[in-house]
């Protein structure tokens, strides 16, 4: 039997109960089994853990490519696809052991900034060439265990993708040096490749591990193709996420090809729906926000890397009217720091709109927490409340960023100016992975990056 554990927060972000003081949290393995606010330190039991400062539910990273983060501050040239190119040269030096290496590092990193969960939408499937390993699945099995080295639950996000992109006549081109590497050749190769993943009818591969789907782009995959991926997350109730409109070009290409936006292409296509996250959503149209709206789609924008590409600024708060729910992520890992996002998805919209406001701390907070674990398939995270994981963060209020939080309003405070430099504490699944600020299980998680970005790039 599962030992029971006890903290006491000095203060609680509760989600539907608000910020509340002198919390007293118990948790029976992985769940929580009991949250009581209002509870004087004199009254606790021995062996209750004390946090001080600000705790929150865990943060959940909705969007990861893990081996990006060796392009960290890269130069590029001027453009997206300027990028893209040196993105594919690091894709094309990765084996099983750099992949690894590079991804524990990466997760480490993640846990130290709070992230207690995350997307990974993963892609590089074979070897060079497209040569399958002798398990299909060496990636992403790697991908898994590497979350688990860092103490992290993951949801593999396993992208479909069989096309270079689209000529004006609406065929697929052919796919040419590393995007072999990408992909499976057909959708039905995709499917048997996710049939060997053996995971059960909901999706899980390991307590830590669920498998999600992935349609990478109306550019890498054929309208006629996606309904059978649709299928597979059907038959496991499984979540599936798309890149769409990240960049005018994939638009005006899109319209070439169908005639139609890719949102649209999608819509017809039967992919949007409430267990679809549609990942920038950057340069959309009325009629797209409309169609996403209705369709309850969530929507996983990543600011800093969309700011990092000058991809441009999305109309999250239309998104958000329609009746989307939002999430975020660190796509790219220009840095990995949810509150940093959350702020710059606020302070992007502000320089767009010239008004202030368009969301709150509280808003922000949803969003970085269990607006991220739910479109990753984890709605039983993300909230600090019986049953729910057992997932905590906690950060320091006496930092020079935020002193004099509890003399205003510490979450209000927390997302005008906290980093993951703030975060002391954090338990994942109830166990400890960050200890006054240094990770328990991943000795020195910058040295690791350090030599894994080495490994990759010398």
């Amino acid at each position: 039997m599962n030992s029971p554990r006890r903290w006491h927060a000095e203060l609680a972000w509760l989600a539907k109960g608000g910020l509340a003081r002198d919390v007293l949290i118990e948790a029976s393995g992985e769940r929580f089994t009991a949250v009581m606010p209002g509870v004087p330190p004199a009254d606790l039991l021995p062996g209750t853990e004390k946090l001080p400062g600000l705790t929150l539910p865990g943060l959940a990273n909705a969007h990861s490519h893990s081996f990006h983060r060796a392009l960290r501050g890269a130069a590029g040239g001027d453009t997206f696809w300027a990028w893209r190119d040196r993105m594919y040269a690091v894709a094309s030096r990765l084996d099983p052991q750099r992949h690894f290496a590079l991804a524990r590092a990466v997760y480490a990193e993640m846990a130290l900034a709070g992230v207690t969960c995350v997307g990974e939408f993963h892609y590089l499937h074979h070897g060079p060439e497209g040569t399958s390993y002798s398990d299909p699945n060496e990636h992403g099995r790697l991908l898994m265990a590497a979350a688990s080295a860092a103490g992290l639950r993951i949801t593999l996000l396993d992208a479909c993708y069989l096309a270079g992109g689209f000529d004006p006549g609406g065929a697929a081109r052919a796919l040419t040096g590393v995007q072999r590497r990408f992909s499976d050749g057909s959708v039905a190769g995709w499917t048997a490749r996710m049939a060997a993943f053996g995971c059960d009818g909901s999706g899980m591969v390991a307590p830590h591990a669920r498998l999600g789907a992935a349609i990478h782009s109306v550019r890498a995959v054929p309208p006629g193709q996606m309904p059978e991926v649709m299928a597979w997350s059907h038959a496991h109730a499984a979540p599936v996420h798309v890149h769409l409109s990240e960049q005018p070009r994939e638009n005006t290409e899109c319209l070439a090809a169908f005639g139609a936006t890719p949102a649209e292409v999608l819509y017809e296509a039967g992919v949007l729906g409430p267990r679809s996250t549609m990942v920038h959503a950057t340069h959309l149209t009325s009629r797209d926000v409309s169609l996403l709206g209705q369709a309850q789609v969530s929507v996983c924008v990543c600011p800093a890397t969309e700011a990092d590409l000058a991809d441009g600024v999305g109309p999250s708060p239309a998104l958000s009217a329609a009746g989307c729910a939002l999430a975020l992520g660190s796509d790219g890992h220009s840095v990995i720091d949810l509150l940093a996002e959350a702020r710059l998805l606020e302070l992007s919209q502000r320089l767009v709109s010239g008004r202030r406001g368009h969301f709150t701390a509280a808003d922000l907070a949803i969003f970085a927490t269990a607006g991220g674990h739910a479109c990753l398939g984890w709605p039983d995270a993300g909230e600090i409340m019986p049953g729910a994981y057992a997932d905590l963060v906690t950060v320091s209020l006496d930092s020079p960023r935020l002193a004099g939080a509890t003399l205003a309003d510490p979450l209000s405070v927390l997302f005008a100016a906290g980093t993951a430099a703030d975060v002391r504490h954090v338990v994942a699944s109830g166990a400890d992975i960050v200890r006054d600020g240094h990770h328990l299980l991943v000795d020195d998680v910058p040295g690791e990056l350090a030599a894994a970005v080495r490994a990759v790039l010398d």
